[in-house]
């Protein structure tokens, strides 16, 4: 790996980027024929190793990689509730230890600079871990640190864990007053103008804000600090006739409310936001299948009085522990999600377009599972669609309150390609999830990840708001799959469809590309767009198309794969399709490619040999990079199946051709 200008390590965008840390060959000049061989062979390995992965019940799931900061709130929670033991203390220590970086510092992906707020959470965990501020590793870290600004300088959510055990006052936070929960949803900065994610996150931190609560520190952290006279500095406010200067004012308006706001009010409030988190608390006890939403909701009902034996609270917290992943050496990583949906269907897809009967039973198996996972029962999406019925799935094993449209759309599309024994069953199910993805099509003709035209510009004006998306407007790669499976549905030509597609063209960058909500990045949108357009009905040749297999050849590393760093979220002149050469992005490459018929082309070639001679003798990818986005740049994801499925899916579809060549869906839905 080579240095980059901001000290991390990391591949160098141009073409020539390495991927030597990886693989261990470099693809030679095949002919066509040689090429399919060599394609055939990998899709029989890659299929064998995906079959053995699939649990009993029928579903697929791969680790969920993010970063430490996972771990260590997740131990900062336990100091917290005073339930925090050795054996998970030790093990989450040695995990968290293993993630530092060579400067002392730790990054939120792999290859990617240190991070001020990560490597905070991260030094404080490993404090409670029992290493001393004196050790080298350590002594490097708090160095680091206050070179950046100290905790000064770290990001909100930081400070509030801090603020918890009295390392960071709780007057020099944002204030977030749980009367926001009476907001009607017409009023600006509801509850429901953010994210779901954030939405889940916030209400909590409502209580947890009105409490303030602090523990006693087990030890300072002085040593964090740029100045230990003054730990709290006051940062200027930005010019009043600004937006960052209304809502920095808007702020110190709050923090004045807070000293005069009615008890009985303030109380009432509290109360109605513990039932909101009540009523949404899933069956299996986590709240939106996310850890951070869990966490902060433990923590306020717990502040609200729910002792840790409640059962609410009891729930909750065996919830936690099964986002945990105990490791061969002992250490214990903690996913911020769980993926089994989304990881089941794209598995599905992958293994039937690399010719798997329609019938075979792990195909049936898995068909049975995802219909089982159907929701049947209204979730915070009606807030904006009250009269749409239910009728589609989420990312996670439970999580009824949030089902989301990408994962629609990808079920849909791997139902239908599965042979069940009850098709009517399949057909109903199929038409609720395409009945409930075009209800949720927002007003501009493109679709978002979990509501409808969730777009105010409030809420990521907030000071609260420092880290992430908080809002979910459409994006194109779920646009794109909406697009495809209405296709495959026989609804190419059905008004809603067509929208969809003007949004896409119109979306598409000047250098040919799309944007990469869900996935790094460009590559990601562009992997996603190209197939949804030619399977509405594009030819290969319309210009928009054209644009999109010039910019994916103009990219294409010299050891025929693509990568893309998530740099690219921040960099785009520097980093848009630029990166070492990974199996997931090369798939996405290859995926467009194909759509738009460029098969025999060298560029396609190139790239499946890449894929085969750098497969594993098991049939697996190596991937240690994040191609998976949860906030651009700010939250990013190695999911470990996409490594499998898609370069599986790519490999079929260059050996047996796009699917639904001969679609059965007519236009009568």
């Amino acid at each position: 790996m080579t240095a980059t200008t901001d000290g991390s390590t990391g591949a160098l965008p141009p073409r020539a980027a390495s991927a030597s840390e990886i693989h261990t060959t470099t693809p030679t000049a095949t002919g066509a024929a040689d090429t399919r061989d060599a394609a055939a062979r990998a899709i029989q390995r890659a299929t064998d190793f995906l079959l053995s992965t699939q649990a009993p019940q029928g579903w697929w799931k791969g680790d969920l990689e993010t970063n430490v900061t996972m771990d260590a709130e997740d131990l900062l929670l336990r100091q917290f509730l005073g339930i925090r033991d050795e054996k998970t203390t030790h093990a989450a220590g040695l995990f968290i230890r293993g993630e530092q970086r060579e400067d002392g510092t730790w990054a939120t992906f792999y290859g990617g600079p240190g991070e001020l707020s990560t490597t905070v959470e991260a030094y404080v965990a490993l404090r409670l871990a029992g290493d001393a501020p004196d050790e080298p590793h350590m002594e490097r870290a708090a160095a680091w640190i206050r070179d950046q600004g100290g905790i000064a300088a770290a990001r909100v959510f930081t400070r509030i864990w801090l603020a918890l055990f009295g390392w960071w006052k709780w007057d020099d936070l944002p204030e977030l007053p749980p009367e926001l929960i009476y907001f009607p949803k017409w009023a600006p900065l509801n509850i429901y103008d953010f994210g779901c994610w954030a939405r889940q996150t916030i209400v909590p931190l409502t209580v947890v804000s009105a409490k303030r609560p602090v523990r006693p520190a087990p030890f300072p952290l002085d040593e964090l600090h740029t100045d230990a006279r003054d730990p709290n500095p006051v940062k200027p406010l930005a010019p009043v006739a600004s937006w960052d200067g209304i809502f920095q004012r808007l702020d110190k308006a709050l923090h004045a409310y807070r000293k005069v706001a009615p008890r009985r009010l303030r109380k009432a409030a509290m109360n109605t936001a513990a039932r909101w988190i009540i009523e949404r608390q899933e069956n299996d006890g986590c709240w939106g299948g996310i850890q951070p939403p869990a966490v902060y909701s433990v923590i306020a009902l717990h502040l609200l009085g729910y002792d840790l034996e409640h059962p609410v609270m009891r729930s909750g917290l065996e919830s936690l522990d099964r986002f945990a992943v105990w490791r061969e050496d002992g250490a214990r990583m903690i996913e911020a999600c769980q993926s089994p949906v989304w990881d089941t269907c794209l598995a599905t897809i992958a293994l039937a377009d690399a010719g798997l009967p329609a019938d075979h039973p792990q195909l049936v198996k898995a068909a049975d599972w995802m219909l089982g996972e159907e929701i049947g029962r209204p979730g915070d999406w009606a807030v904006r669609r009250p009269q749409l019925p239910p009728g589609g799935w989420a990312f996670e094993f439970h999580n009824d309150n949030y089902p989301d449209i990408d994962d629609t759309a990808e079920v849909v599309l791997a139902l239908r390609r599965v042979k069940h024994h009850d098709p009517e069953r399949v057909e109903k199910a199929i038409g609720r999830g395409v009945r409930w993805n075009l209800g949720m099509q927002s007003k501009n003709g493109a679709w978002g990840a979990f509501d409808v035209d969730n777009t105010s510009a409030f809420p990521n004006r907030l000071p609260f708001c420092d880290f992430g998306e908080v809002i979910d407007p459409p994006s194109a790669d779920v646009t794109a799959h909406v697009v495809e499976m209405l296709a495959v549905e026989g609804l190419s030509h059905d008004p809603r469809t067509r929208r969809g597609i003007e949004w896409l063209l119109a979306e598409q960058e000047a250098d040919g590309s799309w944007f990469g909500r869900w996935g790094v990045n460009y590559v990601y949108g562009t992997g996603s767009v190209v197939p949804a357009l030619t399977a509405a009905g594009l030819p290969g040749s319309h210009p928009a198309i054209r644009r999109a297999v010039a910019w994916l050849e103009t990219v294409q590393n010299d050891d025929g794969g693509w990568g893309e760093d998530l740099r690219s979220y921040r960099d785009v002149a520097q980093w848009s399709g630029r990166g070492a050469s990974t199996a997931s992005q090369t798939a996405w490459a290859l995926l467009a490619l194909l759509a738009a018929g460029e098969r025999e082309s060298k560029a396609v070639e190139r790239a499946i040999t890449w894929l085969a001679e750098t497969q594993r003798a098991d049939g697996s990818w190596d991937e240690p990079y994040f191609t998976g986005t949860g906030f651009p740049w700010d939250f990013s994801i190695n999911y470990h199946l996409y490594r499998q499925v898609f370069p599986l899916t790519a490999l079929g579809r260059y050996v047996h051709g796009e699917p639904f060549a001969g679609r059965q869906a007519t236009e009568s839905r």
